[in-house]
């Protein structure tokens, strides 16, 4: 066997799972991200033997040095995908190995191990197949799947660590949000800046936007937009998504991907559809005030984000410094953003034929 794509699975499976009857509790109202499955995946890594020691072991606490270099030096990085449950009962996942590419070229910005798209996917199969029992069943709930990589070495020094552990876990969740179009504050701080980190998927992206999504909520918005950091014009994500614009002539818009914004897969994955859909879609700069102007002039007739945990979410209202932007009537999901967002989900949940090869039965 090839250590360099391939793994053997040590499984030793929680020997006390949570009851039956308990379980069933947490799905009847999963919420998002605050309840975790039985088990997690483990794999180590140490700089001149590779990855080694892949375990399925039951979900539990770390422990850490308080000097192990994730905590100083923030060399983190992590996925985020789901499974999901078939009419049928079967479960599947949705593009498993964009998620492994995407979080190689993370890996590599951060000066981390590339982990083999192989194991990548084989390790949330793993965890798939013995936790399938939390997959739960019913529209807009799914099982959240987590891959996640921290640099483990005990030291202070400011260089790549030698020594990572890579890891899965899963939750269960239900709606990220609705069908009922949210509103978005325009922030004034920055999420990326040319050669930074803004294309890789770490937790320092996040934590930098933190600060603007507190200032979003207090302004009464459900998520934040950013601009970009050279002429603060250019429109480039949300918090957390990616965000597309649909206007009169019935064209698809969304920012092109310039280092700077995150490669969604379900970016990538709606630009197919629509084009498929035989609607015409371009990737291509779109300035702020541009926004104001087709919002004011009924030019632009919808706007959606879109991503893992949210799938596609329809933005009704933009608020900032410059005033209020309304898209369309304000509220609901609109005919384009809801035909795109039922295509995407009749894939995923094995409803409606899979024409790019994008599902795959792990049970």
């Amino acid at each position: 066997m090839d250590s360099a794509t391939s793994l053997p699975f040590t499984l030793s499976p929680n020997a006390s799972p949570v009851p039956a009857q308990q379980r069933a509790q947490i799905l009847a109202s999963p919420g998002f991200g605050r309840v975790f499955t039985d088990n997690m995946v483990v794999i180590r890594y140490q700089e001149g033997r590779g990855w080694h020691d892949a375990r399925v072991q039951p979900f539990a606490p770390l422990t850490l040095n308080p000097a192990c270099a994730v905590l100083h030096y923030a060399q983190e990085i992590f996925e985020g995908m789901k499974a999901y449950r078939t009419a049928e009962g079967g479960i599947t996942l949705f593009r498993p190995y964009a998620n492994a590419a995407r979080f190689r070229k993370s890996a590599e910005r951060l000066a981390m191990p590339e982990v083999p798209d192989e194991v990548f996917v084989e390790a949330v199969r793993q965890l798939v197949r013995v936790d399938h029992e939390w997959v739960p069943g019913k529209p807009d709930e799914s099982l959240y799947i987590r891959p996640f990589m921290i640099a483990s070495e005990t030291f202070l020094g400011v260089k790549p660590a030698s020594e990572y552990l890579f890891m899965v876990i899963a939750s269960p969740v239900g709606a990220y949000f609705g069908e009922e179009a949210v509103s978005v504050w325009v922030s004034d701080f920055c999420r990326a800046a040319p050669g930074g980190t803004g294309e890789a998927k770490c937790g320092g992206n996040y934590a930098a936007s933190l600060l603007a999504q507190q200032e979003a909520k207090g302004h009464g918005c459900a998520q934040v937009l950013f601009l970009d950091a050279v002429e603060r014009r250019w429109i480039e994500e949300m918090g957390g998504m990616n965000v597309f614009f649909v206007f009169d002539d019935g064209s698809i818009a969304t920012p092109p991907l310039t280092g700077t914004i995150l490669r969604g897969i379900t970016r990538d994955s709606l630009l197919t559809l629509a084009r498929a859909e035989g609607l015409s879609v371009r990737e291509a700069p779109y300035a702020i005030d541009q926004l104001y102007a087709d919002a004011a002039s009924g030019r632009l007739r919808e706007v959606f984000a879109c991503g893992t945990a949210a799938v596609v979410s329809p933005i009704g209202r933009f608020r900032g410094p410059k005033g209020d932007a309304v898209i369309g009537e304000g509220r609901g999901i609109g005919p384009v953003t809801g035909k795109l967002r039922s295509a995407l989900i009749a894939i995923q949940r094995g409803t409606a034929p899979d024409p790019h090869g994008w599902v795959e039965k792990v049970i």
